[in-house]
């Protein structure tokens, strides 16, 4: 052939295609950077009177900037739209706003030029006329308002007393466990006057509210501090603001949270599990504040998830929930076992909302499977959501793999559901490779809404060529107690069986090649992915576990959470089974597999102990199992920097790449 006239001739065909189509655009699909460059909004406080949202937006930091976690950047916007006003500028990051009863918007941040820790900040409605209102040594950790606007409540870790700190500057500083705890303490700001302590000594609060009268504050609280006991043993309390008359009102061991007033004042709504072993704090109680009734008040037999509860008058409760793969906003009376849905139940996924004094309208930040986290609002009369904020137009460049919600037959014929997405550029008839990305928890849920992130990289694998795969297995949230607890005594058992019974129906559909399946998975997720590629190797091509369990019984012993893990997960502590704690352990199968194990690491993990992924990397390595070990140092239970994000989604592609490919 002549080589200069082929040449010649793809050059004038090139150009001829290039004239002839001129408005031709090749979409581009999601990558690594992109999903490092993501803005997210976090959090929104709608004003009393319902005409401003003030908002918080995760913003990543450049490669420029000096090494940390994301800006968390503060805006006003009107409710009827236009520009948002920014509060906040970096390196100064703010959190939590509130509207101060007088108008104002108050919100935590460290500013350096008036205190080095977090501190309670106002800015009028217009953003400016900067005022600090708190002096904490160590800084806030959580506020409010009394209705009155007389006082902030907060609180602030205690100090370190002057003995304890004589001790550590001679040098002795060795970490006793038991010992020398510092408690989170409730205090006091009054408008006029110094700041006071109002709990005891000796205990925690890990969350308050005001009485409407202002009279009494409502306490979650514990004996002693760490992860296990706020997961598993703290109560409800009521105290006066001047630290008389501290009294329990739910003591029962059981995951707790959100703690609500009454209008009146007479009553509790809190969310809290319906028994000790209930995977999540998702019954709605009513507890009477002057007596010893409480009740589960959430009707029998419905299946959703409470994640954010109020009030909307003395008999009505309002609350947001989880259902299946989906939100929505609900009502329900005191006194009747009748919910009724407001807004949601379609694409739009939100976890909580802000009310107007009038309970009328609402914001809340709301991703989709286009979109992260934006501001919108929504009438509880109409139901509707309207968006507000647009913060990543960029997103709308990028072409999405087709993202919907699935069921199919799992164990014992359960119906189960998950969240299928289709390669981009799908072609009907053509079987894909298949990316797993379980959840973790196992207790958490895979929403049909923007659930691309950096460990769970779902649109760039995608992007890559792959069906991806996110099961809701039995053990998940968003379907109540019942389903959440179906996997006690049994973990790796039928909820991993409905995990393989979905990718049999993935084949029978004609979506996915059974020969090219890869899991990936963080935590919990983590453990699937470990559990697959030993237990079920036969099954999988290639396996990534991030901050993964690999030994039941030494997790059980080097984790912050023993207690919760063992009553919620397994039912069981292993020292009253450790056969099937042992049988279930991805480290008791590697003499059966031959799956190539990519394995990661936080190496500042309290939750998971990197410990885990190192024993199961040296067993790898010793029976010649492909594998990698790549520790993050300065990550905990996650990723939270910038490089560390982009190097993990780039080892998925590639490790995916080499293996399922």
């Amino acid at each position: 052939m002549n080589l200069k006239k082929y040449h010649s001739l793809s050059l004038f065909l090139i150009l001829c295609f290039a004239i002839t189509f001129p408005s031709i655009i090749f979409a581009q699909g999601l990558t690594p950077d992109d999903v490092a460059n993501i803005q997210t909004v976090t959090s929104v406080s709608m004003s009393h009177d319902g005409e401003l949202i003030a908002y918080t937006l995760s913003v990543p930091r450049t490669d420029e900037e000096p090494v940390g976690r994301n800006y968390s950047e503060l805006y006003i916007i009107p409710v009827s739209g236009g520009e948002p006003v920014q509060v906040s500028v970096k390196p100064n990051s703010a959190f939590s706003p509130q509207w101060g009863p007088e108008g104002r918007l108050y919100f935590m941040s460290r500013i350096a030029e008036h205190h080095n820790q977090l501190q309670v900040y106002s800015v009028s409605r217009s953003g400016n006329d900067l005022q600090k209102h708190t002096d904490a040594e160590y800084g806030l950790n959580s506020y409010s308002w009394s209705a009155d606007g007389s006082a902030i409540a907060y609180t602030a870790m205690e100090p370190v007393s002057a003995e304890r700190q004589d001790q550590i500057n001679r040098g002795y500083d060795m970490i006793v466990y038991g010992e020398n705890h510092r408690y989170m303490r409730l205090w006091i700001q009054p408008n006029y006057g110094e700041a006071y302590i109002v709990t005891p000594d000796n205990l925690y609060v890990w969350e308050f509210a005001w009485a409407p009268d202002g009279t009494r504050l409502a306490l979650r609280i514990s004996d002693e501090p760490g992860a296990d006991i706020d997961q598993m043993y703290t109560r409800y309390a009521v105290i006066n603001p001047d630290g008389t008359g501290l009294r329990n009102i739910m003591t029962s061991p059981r995951k707790k949270t959100s703690v609500r007033w009454s209008p009146d004042g007479s009553r509790l709504a809190v969310l809290a599990g319906k028994v000790y072993s209930d995977p999540l704090p998702q019954r709605i109680w009513v507890l009477d504040v002057d007596s010893e009734n409480k009740r589960d008040i959430t009707p029998l037999g419905w299946e959703g998830t409470p994640e954010w509860i109020s009030w909307m008058d003395d008999y009505t409760i309002l609350f947001n929930a989880v259902e299946r793969s989906g939100t929505s906003l609900f009502t329900l009376r005191t006194d009747r076992d009748v919910i009724t849905r407001i807004a949601g139940n379609g694409s739009e996924i939100f976890r909580s909302v802000s009310m107007d004094a009038s309970n009328r309208a609402f914001a809340a930040p709301v991703n989709t499977f286009e979109h992260p986290g934006e501001v919108y609002t929504g009438d509880v009369r109409r139901g509707e959501l309207q968006r507000l904020t647009h913060h990543n137009p960029w997103l709308a460049e990028r072409e999405f793999g087709e993202q919907r919600s699935i069921t199919w037959s799992g164990a014992d014929g359960w119906e189960i559901e998950g969240i299928l997405v289709k390669p981009v550029d799908y072609q009907e008839g053509v079987r894909y490779p298949l990316a797993i990305l379980p959840h973790g928890g196992p207790e958490g849920t895979s929403m049909n809404g923007w659930n691309t992130s950096s460990l769970y990289p779902s649109q760039v694998m995608a992007n890559e060529g792959y069906v991806v795969f996110k099961p809701n297995y039995r053990g998940s949230g968003g379907r109540g107690t019942a389903f959440a607890s179906a996997n006690h005594r049994d973990l790796g058992g039928k909820e991993f069986d409905d995990v393989l019974l979905g990718i049999d129906h993935l084949e029978e559909i004609g979506l996915i090649d059974p020969d090219r399946v890869g899991i990936s998975g963080t935590s919990y997720g983590g453990y699937f992915a470990a559990w697959a590629a030993t237990r079920y190797s036969d099954r999988f091509a290639a396996g990534i576990t991030f901050a993964g369990l690999s030994n039941w019984i030494s997790f059980t012993g080097t984790t912050d959470i023993p207690h919760e893990m063992s009553v919620v997960h397994w039912n069981l502590y292993w020292f009253d089974n450790p056969g099937q704690n042992w049988e279930r352990s991805p480290v008791a199968w590697l003499k059966h597999a031959d799956t190539p194990l990519l394995v990661a690491h936080g190496l500042a993990d309290d939750r998971v102990h990197p410990e885990q992924s190192i024993q199961l990397y040296q067993f790898l390595k010793m029976l010649d199992i492909p594998t990698g070990l790549v520790m993050y140092p300065r990550q905990p239970h996650g990723l939270t920097e910038r490089a560390h994000q982009l190097d993990f989604m780039n080892r998925v592609i590639h490790w995916f790449g080499e293996y399922v490919k």
